[in-house]
C-alpha cells in the first residue's frame, strides 16, 4: 500500500496539517478564563444576594467581585502546563 506522507512532494502538506492542528488548540484554551469569569459573577451574585438578602448595592459588588476574581483564577489556569 503507498504511504503519501513519505513521498518528497507532500511534506510541505504534512507540515501545513500539523501547523492547523497547533492552532486550534490554542484557540480552545485561551476561552477559560471567559468561563470561569461569568461563573465567578454568577456565584458572587448569588452569595451576595443570599448574604445580604437581596440588598442591590451588596449583589452588585458581589458581582463584579465575582467577575474579577473568575477572571483571574481563569487566566490561571489557562498558563498552567496540561500534564
Amino acid at each position: 500500500m503507498a504511504r503519501p506522507h513519505h513521498r518528497k512532494k507532500h511534506k510541505a502538506q504534512l507540515q501545513q496539517f500539523k501547523h492547523s492542528q497547533d492552532t486550534s488548540s490554542e484557540k480552545i484554551k485561551s476561552k477559560g478564563s471567559k468561563v470561569f469569569a461569568v461563573v465567578g459573577a454568577v456565584l458572587g451574585f448569588a452569595v451576595a444576594y443570599f448574604a445580604s438578602s437581596g440588598s442591590l448595592l451588596w449583589m452588585a459588588a458581589g458581582l463584579l467581585l465575582g467577575g474579577i476574581g473568575g477572571y483571574y483564577f481563569g487566566k490561571k489556569v489557562d498558563n498552567e502546563p496540561l500534564k
